[in-house]
């Protein structure tokens, strides 16, 4: 490793990710343990005097944060990132360029309004992303207060140039690369296309140090499910990769592309899973010239865990299946087990006071083998005050066998093998479209796509959108007859039913055009949201009740009572567009003189850079996709 010398040539850098504030926020136990830990690490940047604070995204867990949240959030960021400590890097490349969805394109530090001492850069992960009419995400807000400036966001399913913010501290000149989440199959198939896009500036492009922040599956979750690292420019030095909870924070080079990746992991354990045991750490990242160091650091609030696996059938010695009192011994030896790793907890936090008091405990039983779990819920109440997390201490499993099914079948053993807290990645959209390929023929789509669908659902589930099924079926339905009337096609039903099945099967081979039609449904599903609730508020008190007095003819209860509540709904969401629209005229950009930096700004220029030839072996190759 190199050593450095904190001095005017060096960047000192403190990285995190999968930050997740919020998460079991309503835990009696767990509650704050997110808000505590995120206060250690702005506390470790602050004593490190960091020049500033890198987040790979998911800042927050749920993409519409709760009061609590933010505002536990803006506390601590006003707190730890506000102050009279001068920032001592510039920016070179053109801001407006960088921050060009923002309403103050320009980053927090040189807003004359503002005193920031330490400025945070993220960028959105997948808990975190963009939604609404506005697509707008929690970090918007922290973005719009001054408190951090929110980067890498692309909205084009057709092409994304990635340009990137240029830093210079002394002689060391940083270019800061970044992309917010985007959908792992939208992106695969981006990157095989050639339609992703890394903008380098042409003026020395070898003297910089090229720091690319990602939150993708790193892992392969499914053919196309995941981002390969060989896909990225071989130009960049370090990958700093988010969304995965693992904690690999040292750097590791990539044999191939040459270039490190640091996968610094979740500040917090959000699944019960193996990789999340794993010791959780931040990085202070030094950075002078081209060369690097990164300086872990280990968490010191994050709450332990201790997980352990168990085969019942490795221990013919002390369980037998025709054992009447078997159950009795597998029960004994568990609770030897947990025992076991709370002794180990206690253990490890006798030099660590700051850690919380209860550990996290999770024992997976394998019981293959003719063997029977015994009653979890009365097993956990003899740790209810021991252990963080006493209902789902022990999870039994088995090893299914492989048996030959027809095809027609719909094995939802197969899909929810394991929850969600084990660590995998259960997706709406691939249960939709797994039900509808064995489902039987009555009942199949023949108008929408399953993969139209299941994004449809995505987002009714994910992101709340009401509208977002009922919109996707209006939109497919008028293409649909759009096609049939441009075909004059015949009055016959079997020739008609033969056209749509055409149209359908041309529409799932484009992709792209698919991507649109979704993304344009979602739209109108937004829009529509947004035109109900000015609709509602326009209608005057009298006028509603009129209305919900012509209604009662049948019922006393029905109507007005529902209108009474969309009415309240829709009025509150009027005001609240009412008060974005005022914001959004006094928030007029004032006049700012150009300062050096900026005139440099405006003369530089990119020239881009697609994936190397040499890289595209790989990306060729995978032609099914």
């Amino acid at each position: 490793p190199v050593l450095f010398r904190d001095d005017e040539d060096t960047f000192k850098i403190l990285i995190a990710t999968d930050i997740h504030l919020g998460y079991l926020e309503k835990d009696p136990v767990r509650g704050n343990d997110t808000f505590i830990t995120f206060n250690e690490i702005l506390d470790h940047a602050q004593k490190n005097e960091v020049d500033f604070v890198l987040l790979g995204g998911d800042l927050f867990h749920d993409n519409k944060p709760s009061r609590k949240t933010i505002h536990s959030c803006l506390e601590s960021l006003r707190k730890y990132c506000m102050g009279d400590r001068p920032v001592q890097f510039e920016i070179l490349s053109d801001q407006a360029v960088n921050f060009h969805y923002s309403k103050f394109p320009w980053v927090n530090y040189q807003d004359g309004n503002l005193n920031i001492s330490m400025p945070i850069f993220s960028i959105h992960g997948n808990h975190d992303d963009p939604t609404g009419a506005d697509a707008l995400c929690a970090l918007d807000i922290l973005s719009c207060a001054g408190l951090l400036n929110h980067f890498g966001r692309s909205t084009s399913v057709e092409k994304i140039d990635i340009s990137p913010i240029l830093l210079r501290k002394g002689r060391t000149k940083i270019a800061l690369y970044g992309l917010g989440a985007i959908p792992d199959e939208r992106l695969y198939r981006m990157f095989v296309n050639k339609q992703v896009t890394m903008l380098r500036p042409k003026e020395d492009e070898d003297s910089w140090f090229n720091l690319f922040v990602i939150h993708q599956n790193r892992s392969k979750h499914g053919a196309t499910n995941y981002i390969p690292e060989q896909f990225l420019a071989d130009f960049i030095n370090l990958v700093v990769w988010g969304h995965e909870h693992e904690c690999k924070i040292a750097p590791f080079q990539n044999e191939q592309q040459r270039f490190y990746v640091s996968q610094p992991g979740s500040s917090v354990v959000t699944s019960l899973s193996p990789g999340e045991a794993v010791k959780k750490h931040i990085g202070l990242l030094h950075v002078k010239g081209k060369k690097m160091k990164m300086q872990k650091i280990a968490l010191e609030t994050v709450r332990t865990f201790h997980t352990e696996d168990i085969v019942l059938a490795d221990h013919p010695d002390l369980f037998h299946p025709d054992n009447p009192k078997v159950t009795q011994a597998i029960q004994a030896f568990c609770m030897e087990k947990v025992e076991l790793m709370l002794d180990n907890a206690e253990r490890e936090r006798l030099g660590n006071p700051r850690q919380p008091e209860k550990p996290l405990i999770r024992l997976r039983v394998d019981y293959t083998g003719g063997f029977e779990p015994f009653s979890v819920h009365r097993f956990s109440q003899k740790y209810m005050d021991r252990v963080a997390n006493p209902k789902d201490i022990i999870y039994f499993f088995r090893h299914r066998e492989q048996k030959e099914k027809k095809e027609s079948d719909l094995n939802f053993g197969k899909l929810v093998s394991r929850p969600a807290s084990e660590g995998m990645t259960l997706r709406v959209e691939d249960l939709v479209k797994q039900y509808f390929q064995t489902a039987e023929k009555k009942v199949q789509l023949s108008l929408l796509t399953e993969r139209g669908m299941g994004e449809a659902v995505q987002e009714f589930v994910d992101k709340e959108e009401k509208d977002a099924i009922e919109e996707l079926v209006k939109f497919q339905l008028e293409k649909t007859q759009k096609f049939l009337k441009e075909r004059c096609a015949d009055a016959e039903e079997e020739k008609i039913d033969e056209e749509v099945r055409k149209f359908r099967e041309s529409r799932k081979k484009n992709t792209d055009e698919e991507d649109e039609e979704v993304r344009e449904a979602m739209t109108r599903a937004r829009a529509h949201r947004s035109e109900d609730a000015v609709l509602v508020t326009a209608s005057s008190d009298e006028e509603l009740m009129d209305t919900g007095m012509k209604g009662t003819g049948d019922s006393d209860d029905g109507l007005p009572a529902t209108l009474s509540r969309g009415r309240g709904r829709a009025r509150g969401r009027a005001r609240s567009a009412r008060g974005q629209n005022s914001a959004a005229r006094g928030s007029s950009r004032r006049g700012r003189g150009n300062t050096s930096q900026e005139s440099a700004a405006s003369s530089r220029t990119y020239k881009p850079v697609t994936v190397p030839a040499k890289n595209m072996s790989i990306m060729d190759g995978r032609t099914s996709v």
